[in-house]
């Protein structure tokens, strides 16, 4: 038989009311709002969400638009995403966008066409700018890439910190000649490659940057480039897992022993960086993590509307591993 409100609301001890505010915007204390929360989970029950909709003109779902599900990152975080909204009785609507502000449009008035209750996005450049000039009438809370400051609530990785320490690492481990390939369609790149282009005058040293689109082949074409120069890059940091896959199959294709003829280093702690050998150095992201806090500036931003903005910003963590091991210099030979 399925568990009804008034089943939730004997579990919980409250009343039937009580419950109906706890699972939509109603005020309510947190703590109250857990005691429900765990009598939904206890009963099983489901709310109605076509009846909800018809009274509320909302749909009981979650618009998730990402970048590309083709990249781990954003596997890990829009799964997280979907557990805490099942944990809501929310259902979830995924949109894959490749990068392409054109599909951004187009699942963006999807996502107003829908009524969709708030949306968690990951935008390119142009819809960023976008939507600070256009706004949706709907929460949004922003991941992984930073929109107009002051404008929406967001979760994101310190990048700048992040890619400093890739390089301060790097130049620890006696590296000089350091090139950093970062993606060009989104936020995160601009920032990770400031972060870059300090630590490297922090350390005295000349920045060597390329911004290619983030996939595969572009950072081997890339590399292959660099390495052709009269003065080829010793390591080679990358500002995602696709841009770091590129940069391995380039060195290898040319021959280039890791870490002995080139040092690379990236973002997202993905199990084949562990398995490769000698193993790849890398910035690990708190997936999960984003995620869920993406979740919980949502629901916050619907229960307070005019609260303001909040921007949420967590820490990577440096793997470290073979690919950064120690440069060797060669002895010179004696004339």
């Amino acid at each position: 038989m399925t568990a009804s409100i008034k089943d939730v609301a004997r579990a919980a001890g409250v009343s039937p009311a009580t419950v109906s505010r706890a699972l939509g915007k109603g005020p309510i204390s947190e703590a109250l709002r857990a005691q429900v929360m765990e009598a939904v989970r206890a009963t099983g029950y489901r709310p109605n969400l076509a009846a909800r909709r018809l009274r509320s003109q909302e749909s009981g779902t979650i618009g998730l638009i990402l970048a590309d599900i083709g990249n781990p990152f954003f596997t890990g975080v829009g799964r997280a995403v979907e557990e805490a909204a099942y944990q809501a009785g929310l259902r979830v609507i995924l949109c894959n966008t490749d990068e392409d502000p054109a599909r951004e449009a187009i699942y963006l008035r999807l996502m107003q066409e829908e009524r969709v209750t708030g949306l968690i996005l990951a935008p390119t450049l142009v819809t960023a700018e976008r939507l600070a000039r256009q706004p949706l009438g709907l929460p949004v809370v922003l991941i992984d890439r930073a929109g107009p400051p002051g404008r929406f609530d967001s979760v994101l990785l310190d990048n700048a910190a992040a890619s400093g320490a890739l390089v301060d690492h790097l130049v620890g481990q006696g590296y000089r000649r350091i090139a950093g390939l970062f993606g060009q369609t989104s936020g995160t790149g601009l920032e990770r490659a400031a972060g870059y282009r300090a630590a490297m005058a922090r350390h005295g040293l000349a920045a060597r940057e390329r911004f290619v689109l983030p996939q595969v082949a572009a950072a081997e074409t890339a590399l292959a480039a660099l390495l052709a120069e009269p003065l080829p890059p010793e390591a080679v940091l990358a500002s995602n897992s696709l841009l770091l896959m590129g940069l391995l199959r380039a060195a290898r294709a040319a021959g280039r022993r890791i870490p002995d003829d080139l040092a690379l280093a990236g973002f997202d702690n993905e199990s084949w960086t562990e398995l490769v050998e000698p193993g790849l150095t890398v910035i690990e992201q708190p997936l999960r993590e984003i995620g869920r806090m993406a979740m919980t500036l949502l629901f916050d931003r619907l229960r307070a509307p005019e609260a303001p903005v909040r921007k949420v910003m967590l820490s990577g963590r440096c793997v470290v591993r073979g690919s950064t091991a120690r440069r060797r210099v060669a002895a010179a030979v004696p004339g």
